[in-house]
C-alpha cells in the first residue's frame, strides 16, 4: 500500500551498486526503514532525496517487512549543514544518536519537532554546541534517564550551590558533598543551562550565549552522564571530539 510521510534522513546504507537502504524519522510513523531502488544512480530521481539530513515528504510502499521508496520531495536540504564539514559533524551525531535511541515504528511526533528544529536551528547559523547539549538533555528520557535537576538528589533541599552527581543521578547541594567525592564542580551558569536544556520548549529558543568554560562544564557532565548509563558508543562522537581537537588548532 503507498502512503505518504514527512521525514528526515538519518541513515543511508549502501545495498548493491544501485541501490540503497534509507532510514528515515518521520512524523507519522516514527522511525522506518525503506529500499530505495536505483538512488545511487546520478540521474536517479531519487539520489537527492535519499541524502543525509534531507526533509522532505516520501511516498513508501509500505508492508510487513522494508518499505520501498517510490518517490519524495525536498521540503529543506540544510545547505549550511552541508556546506560546513563542522556542522556536518555535529548534525551527524544528532541523527546517529537518533537512530541509536529510537525503536522501529514508534510515532512521536514531538521528538520529530525537536529533531527538524534542532537541524533547522543549527542550518541557521545558532550554537552548535548549545543545539547539541540541548537535544542530549532532551534525549535522556528517550533511552530511560531521569537526571534529578529541580533538587538535590540526596536531601530534597531546592537551596544552596549545587554540583553534579554521576552516582546520585543529579544535583547534589553543597551541604552533601561529601557523600559522593567525584562530584563534578558547577558554576551557577551551568546548573542553569542543564536545568533549562533538560527542561524548556526548543521551539522558544532565542540566542543564547554561553562563555566557553561554561561549555566545557555543561560538555564534561553531559558526556560522563551518557557514558555511564547510556550505554552508547558513537562513531559520530568520537569523530567530533577529533574535530574539536582539529578546529583548536586552526
Amino acid at each position: 500500500m503507498l502512503q505518504k510521510c514527512e521525514g528526515i534522513v538519518i541513515r543511508t546504507t549502501d545495498y548493491s551498486e544501485t541501490n540503497k537502504i534509507v532510514t528515515i524519522y518521520t512524523r507519522e510513523w516514527g522511525k522506518i526503514g525503506a529500499m530505495a531502488r536505483g538512488a545511487k544512480k546520478p540521474n536517479s530521481r531519487l539520489s537527492s532525496i535519499t541524502q543525509l539530513f534531507t526533509h522532505g515528504y516520501f511516498l513508501i510502499s509500505r508492508g510487513s517487512g522494508l518499505g520501498s521508496l517510490q518517490q519524495g520531495e525536498i521540503i529543506t536540504s540544510f545547505r549550511s549543514i552541508g556546506e560546513d564539514i563542522f556542522l556536518t559533524a555535529y548534525a551527524s551525531y544528532i541523527v546517529e544518536l537518533t537512530d541509536k535511541c529510537t525503536d522501529e515504528k514508534k510515532p512521536n511526533p514531538f521528538h520529530f519537532e525537536l529533531l527538524y528544529q534542532t537541524l533547522n536551528f543549527m542550518n541557521e547559523g545558532y550554537d552548535p554546541d548549545i543545539l547539541m547539549n540541548i537535544y542530549e538533555m532532551k534525549m535522556l528520557n528517550v533511552i530511560g534517564m531521569y537526571p534529578i535537576l529541580n533538587q538535590c538528589s540526596i536531601c530534597g533541599s531546592t537551596d544552596g550551590h549545587f554540583s553534579f552527581s554521576i552516582r546520585e543521578g543529579g544535583f547534589i547541594c553543597h551541604r552533601c558533598l561529601d557523600k559522593d567525592p567525584y562530584h563534578f564542580k558547577l558554576s551557577t551558569a551551568a546548573v542553569k543551562l542543564l536545568r533549562l536544556f533538560y527542561y524548556f520548549d526548543l521551539s522558544r529558543l532565542g540566542n543564547i550565549s554561553v562563555k566557553q568554560e561554561t561549555k566545557a562544564e555543561l560538555k564534561k557532565v553531559i558526556t560522563a552522564y551518557y557514558e555511564e548509563y547510556s550505554g552508547l558508543h558513537l562513531k559520530t562522537k568520537k569523530f567530533l571530539n577529533s574535530m574539536d581537537q582539529f578546529r583548536n588548532l586552526l
